[in-house]
């Protein structure tokens, strides 16, 4: 039966007119839309065979097919469309958008003497997840902190020199900061100390990959991450995190931000004698 939520657009006059020719937009993940047939709005996040899953602002998800002129983009009425297959002859890249080394290349190096620190297990986790085979490329090894009250007693034991340099990625690096006076201590031609403006790294990842199209305000004085997860109705930190996680397929699901301040960070460190 023609139709319902998984039906294209209604027909106004029921007289069945020639078919209305509609542009072709292939549909992205966090693209806004509306279904025409029932005026459902959201975000796409996810895609099907021959449907995508729009989730609302209220957090509402549906199945809808891709039919001839079934939605609407930026008020015009479109025909969504699935990317294209990657042809196999492309040149295969990394989640951080470099040239993947070929079966013929080695796929990791000994560790050099230089290091990476970040925050805590987080960055970490999510430093692995984009740029993990470019360390590994480099010989490069991160290592996590679980803050960075003590960066300057931690940076005097490391003893960094031009052999041994060591970059540094602070969370909330703005001006008159902790975070920004902590680097400002430790300032050393062998040390680089970048950062996001973001409180916490959850934060630098681009908020469609859950499926909201911004992150919530979070009260000041209040956890950041439990703010989050109250907001979004996940009652585990952890659960939250795992889902994120997951949804980062590369760079361009994390804000430039942390993009640059990661890569920053590796030509420094690389960069070593």
């Amino acid at each position: 039966m023609a139709g319902g939520v998984l039906g294209g657009p209604p027909d106004p006059d029921g007289k069945g007119r020639a078919a209305t020719r509609y542009p072709q937009v292939v549909v992205t993940i966090g693209m806004s839309v509306t279904h025409r047939a029932t005026r459902f709005s959201g975000l796409v996040v996810d895609l099907e065979a021959d449907a995508v899953v729009v989730q609302s602002a209220s957090g509402d998800r549906r199945l809808m097919r891709l039919l001839v002129g079934a939605f609407s983009v930026e008020g015009r009425s479109v025909t969504l469309v699935r990317p294209p297959p990657v042809a196999s002859i492309v040149v295969s890249r990394t989640a951080s958008g470099s040239l993947a080394p070929s079966h013929s290349q080695p796929r990791a190096r000994v560790a050099q003497a230089s290091r990476i620190w970040v925050e805590g297990i987080h960055d970490a986790q999510l430093v692995e997840r984009v740029w993990g085979d470019d360390l590994r490329a480099e010989g490069i090894v991160v290592e996590r902190l679980d803050g960075i009250d003590l960066l300057a007693r931690h940076v005097a034991v490391f003893d960094p020199a031009p052999s041994r340099r060591l970059g540094v990625l602070v969370d909330h690096l703005v001006p008159g900061s902790k975070e920004q006076r902590l680097a400002d201590a430790v300032r050393d031609p062998n040390v680089l100390v970048t950062g996001t403006p973001f409180v916490d790294v959850w934060q630098a990842v681009r908020p469609q990959r859950m499926g909201i199209p911004v992150w919530p305000t979070i009260a000041r004085g209040q956890p950041w991450k439990a703010g989050i997860c109250a907001v979004l109705g996940i009652a585990d930190p952890q659960a939250m995190w795992r889902q994120l996680l997951a949804n980062v397929r590369s760079y361009a699901d994390l804000e430039p931000e942390l993009v640059g301040a990661v890569e920053q960070l590796i030509d420094f460190v690389s960069a070593s004698p």
